[in-house]
């Protein structure tokens, strides 16, 4: 995502933060420095803001470590001033795993407050009740508490929180996924109408948690009517398969008018009958500008590149295009012969061809998210 700072990388898994989130560290500053007009005491302030997002990384770990034991990838962890997210690559398949993805997140910010908790205890730490009034308890008390906050939190059953996904796994053991995800989604929107409600009487932010749930339950729901609309359907049935295709030694002027001339922006590259290449617009563009038109195709080609097979299934088409943020993915076939093109615009196409003859709207397609552009 754009605007995300890359900090540190574990396991191959990369660690970001939103631009957003600093903007969170400077307000937390200036209300402490306000309240106070004390360094120190501003300086604990952000410090106990940092301890409590290492926190919340440490939660977002514990689904990338549970998914990896199923063999699942997890692309990137960002951290948001209102929380984090990790991005696997795909959920699991079955709903036990998805089960204890889910879990694995809340149940490290469990350990994390057991064993501050026994660190507590051994030292006789424990503020009472008095003490607790008048300064809010210790440092180490307040991670604590806020660990356990995001366990209750999170274990809400409603999506995009853990708790919504344990729902949904425990449902899929009983009846079908895309049943179970439509279940787990009105729960979940019924539980953010609540939030407005007691948001609207009470407490403003529980507006915006309102809000946050609506919209995270509602994208589930859809991105799983997504996955069950394309499953068994291999790519053969939806790939392009009329569209231009250019050689490495073609000047790039020959493209521009293949452009101009119809609606095509990526277009694959052969050699002898074999795939060696992708020129997208923006290559295009860069090497008319920095080239000329006259320079060939591979100069400025992609020669690494996300493919598909033709009795590859729509939904692991999809993933290939979420897993590169390409819009176009070539067909391929055992020989590294080109059989199609598989873009966004034709799955989604396809998906609203085949809503209309079963009769119901098409689900909306997410749109292809662009490759991190800002790193430290």
């Amino acid at each position: 995502m754009k605007w995300s700072f890359k900090i540190w990388e574990h396991d191959g898994v990369g660690v970001y933060i939103h631009a957003t989130f600093l903007l969170l560290i400077a307000w937390i500053g200036y209300v402490y420095w306000s309240e106070s007009q004390n360094l120190a005491s501003t300086l604990a302030g952000i410090g106990f803001i940092l301890t409590l997002f290492l926190c919340v990384l440490l939660h977002e770990f514990g689904h990338s470590i549970a998914a990896k034991r199923y063999g699942i990838r997890t692309r990137d962890i960002t951290l948001y001033p209102i929380g984090g997210v990790a991005q696997l690559e795909r959920m699991p398949d079955k709903p036990l795993q998805e089960f204890v993805v889910a879990i694995a997140g809340p149940a490290v910010n469990v350990v994390i407050a057991a064993g501050i908790y026994l660190y507590l205890l051994a030292t006789h730490s424990i503020p009472t009740i008095k003490e607790l009034e008048a300064t809010g308890g210790s440092f180490a008390f307040r991670v604590l508490t806020a660990n356990v906050i995001l366990v209750l939190f999170n274990l809400l059953p409603a999506f995009p929180m853990d708790g919504g996904r344990a729902l949904r796994a425990a449902l899929a053991s009983i009846t079908d996924y895309a049943r179970a995800t439509q279940i787990a989604a009105s729960i979940g929107q019924g539980m953010a109408l609540m939030f407005g409600f007691l948001g609207l009487m009470f407490n403003p932010i529980l507006i915006f948690i309102a809000f946050f749930v609506w919209i995270g339950a509602g994208h589930e729901a859809n991105a799983t009517l997504i996955r069950h609309s394309l499953g068994g359907v291999p790519v053969s049935q939806a790939m392009l398969t009329e569209f231009h295709t250019v050689s490495p030694t073609d000047p790039l002027s020959q493209v521009t008018n293949f452009i101009i001339a119809g609606s095509q922006i990526d277009f694959p590259v052969l050699e002898e009958g074999r795939l060696v290449g992708i020129l997208t617009r923006k290559n295009l563009v860069d090497g008319l500008s920095e080239k000329g038109p006259e320079a060939p195709v591979s100069s400025v080609m992609q020669t690494e590149f996300a493919t598909v097979h033709p009795y590859d299934m729509l939904d692991r088409g999809l993933a290939r295009h979420q897993e590169c943020h390409c819009y176009t993915v070539p067909v391929v076939d055992d020989e590294n012969r080109l059989r199609g093109l598989l873009t966004t615009e034709n799955i989604g196409e396809f998906l609203m061809i085949q809503s209309a003859l079963r009769g119901r709207q098409a689900p909306i397609l997410p749109p292809v998210a662009p490759r991190r552009e800002i790193t430290p």
